[in-house]
């Protein structure tokens, strides 16, 4: 079950790294919400990071809680920002999600 919501977790920074992008990509009143939704996603993500870690171990949850955000960030950027897509690109996202994986198969948890 901490596994779950360390993942939820992880897609709320996701979240919380979108609308700080699309914050900066308005003004006015629609800017000011992506900035609302930007502190809503940050508190969720804490939230449940810190649910995550009664059970998990502090590093495990913090790496794998930043690998999905990392990763995640980098895909919406792709696919949302119209970011560039490079062999090195997909060659670390790869690299961090095996190790993502890596990290939950040698946990005792």
């Amino acid at each position: 079950m901490h596994w779950i919501i360390l993942v939820v977790a992880g897609l709320f920074e996701v979240g919380f790294t979108t609308c700080l992008g699309k914050a900066k990509e308005t003004s006015g009143t629609t800017s000011i919400l992506w900035i609302i939704g930007f502190f809503i996603s940050l508190a969720i993500s804490m939230y449940l990071l810190y649910k995550a870690t009664q059970q998990l171990p502090m590093g495990t949850a913090y790496a794998v809680w930043t690998g999905i955000g990392a990763v995640g960030t980098v895909l919406i950027g792709i696919f949302f920002f119209r970011e560039p897509v490079t062999f090195w690109r997909v060659f670390f996202i790869a690299t961090l999600i095996g190790s993502i994986v890596g990290l939950k198969m040698v946990s005792n948890h």
